[in-house]
């Protein structure tokens, strides 16, 4: 059975995953990779390192679940905290493979088709395709409408088995409607898809009087994110930026590290040394594994006066982790446009094993303050529409032209949807799937 021999993996995501950010004990090594010797390691370690072991019961059967994976996802759901309306609070704990964990967040990739989508209105919108994909080279583009899928309407499918599960296969069958109308159809097979966790970033020149704006957009926290930052950052600071829109609204979450990193670059030059996060592992290990991270100011760190964060209901963890950690330092804080975020105050750590990873969730984060209760999402300051007919970053994008209002000192402006098009309910837009392999960080990524 193969175990981590150095530091464990930290994680903050909507999905499992993960990451380097080292200093805590290794697990043991289980006796076999039996589907008894693996189930009793997933247990064993629940027991040690989950953040709430204290509600686990003794005597919790492995005979009980057919395998590693059913065991670690109904424990934690079953015994774990409860939402006060019903329902796991913990929908974050998960054991995937090994492989995929490592070419996700060491390499961004991923075996799919290469875009992601939500309902709106009952329709299944794409929201973004990524370069180089099979969906970006068979012309899937944002806005479009997926009509059917292997000859079903989509009514269909989700009136039956879920959408979901009609994606699941290698090869699938799509027609396509274009935003003008026009449809086509092509047959899309899974393969690597490499993710840009930066697609895009600029200045935005305001004209004479107005301050210089940088924007990024932000679509997960990988490790190959760390070099496009200084590029960013350095770019942003020539051009004398101290107002930045860093748009996450798709961003599940990821490394902490990266997100660590993020942060200093935007609060590292005027808060060196002070608190970012804290990091509260449960009782049991707290003495040897809790934490606290301090900005540490990189070369192109800039002074900032205002942050803006484009979120939606898909905006989590990692993502949230910076949002909080920034606001104790702003004198008006983080403004949040979009929509209120998803909340996961919490992070798994990695536990390897007869190439599989345990990512339980293991420990909390608080801010500066002591903040770090917002399971309920951080509030959104500016409410604006995601209109999937226009792309992200434009200058027409309503959450740019929030973000921009606010830098200006004008406050939350009133932004209208195009052609009478109404702005979609949280009932008509998929939040993340909370468990599977790592691509679902994205919400309903595929």
């Amino acid at each position: 059975m193969r175990v981590l021999t150095g530091s464990l993996i930290f994680l903050m995501l909507a999905a499992c995953g993960g990451g380097g950010d080292g200093g805590v004990d290794t697990a043991p090594v289980p006796s076999a990779c039996s589907n008894d010797g693996q189930k009793q390691f997933v247990l064993d370690q629940l027991y040690a390192w989950y953040l709430w072991n204290d509600l686990l019961p003794n005597g919790i059967s492995i005979d009980d679940y057919a395998s590693p994976e059913e065991l670690v996802a109904v424990v934690t759901q079953t015994f774990g905290p409860q939402q006060p309306g019903g329902g796991p609070l913990d929908r974050f704990s998960s054991v995937g493979s090994l492989q995929a964990d490592q070419e996700f967040f060491g390499e961004g990739r991923y075996e799919g088709f290469g875009f992601s989508w939500r309902f709106e209105g009952g329709d299944m919108v794409l929201t973004r395709v990524f370069v180089d994909s099979p969906a970006g080279v068979a012309g899937f583009a944002r806005g479009q409408k997926v009509l059917t899928i292997d000859g079903r309407t989509i009514a269909e499918i989700d009136a039956s088995e879920g959408v979901n599960a009609a994606l699941s296969g290698q090869t699938v069958v799509f027609q396509i409607e274009n935003q003008d109308m026009s449809t086509f159809t092509t047959t899309l097979t899974r393969d690597i898809v490499t993710i840009d966790p930066v697609p895009q970033w600029r200045v935005i020149d305001q004209g004479a009087g107005q301050p210089a704006v940088g924007y990024m957009e932000l679509a997960t926290f990988i490790s190959t994110a760390d070099p496009e930052f200084e590029t960013v950052f350095s770019d942003f600071l020539a051009n004398g930026v101290r107002d930045v829109i860093i748009d996450m609204r798709y961003n599940g979450g990821g490394l902490v590290s990266t997100a660590r990193l993020l942060g200093n670059y935007l609060g590292g030059l005027d808060n060196d040394g002070q608190v970012f996060s804290n990091t509260e592992f449960n009782a049991d290990r707290a003495a040897d594994n809790n934490s606290t991270e301090f900005f540490a100011r990189q070369g192109s760190s800039v002074s900032l006066d205002r942050l803006i964060i484009v979120a939606s209901r898909g905006t989590a963890s990692a993502s949230e982790l910076v949002t909080n950690s920034l606001d104790p330092y702003l004198a008006d804080g983080v403004y949040i446009v979009g929509d209120n975020t998803f909340g996961k105050p919490v992070g798994q750590i990695g536990l390897e094993f007869c190439e599989k990873i345990l990512r339980p969730t293991s420990f909390r984060l608080t801010n500066a303050a002591g903040f770090g209760d917002y399971f309920d999402g951080l509030p959104v300051d500016c409410t604006a529409p995601d209109d999937s007919s226009i792309p992200v970053g434009d200058d027409l994008d309503p959450n740019v032209i929030a973000a921009l209002s606010y830098v200006n000192g004008a406050g939350c402006p009133v932004v209208s949807l195009p052609g009478g098009q109404q702005k979609p309910t949280l009932f008509d837009i998929e939040v993340p799937d909370l468990t599977g392999p790592p691509e679902r960080e994205f919400a309903n990524a595929y």
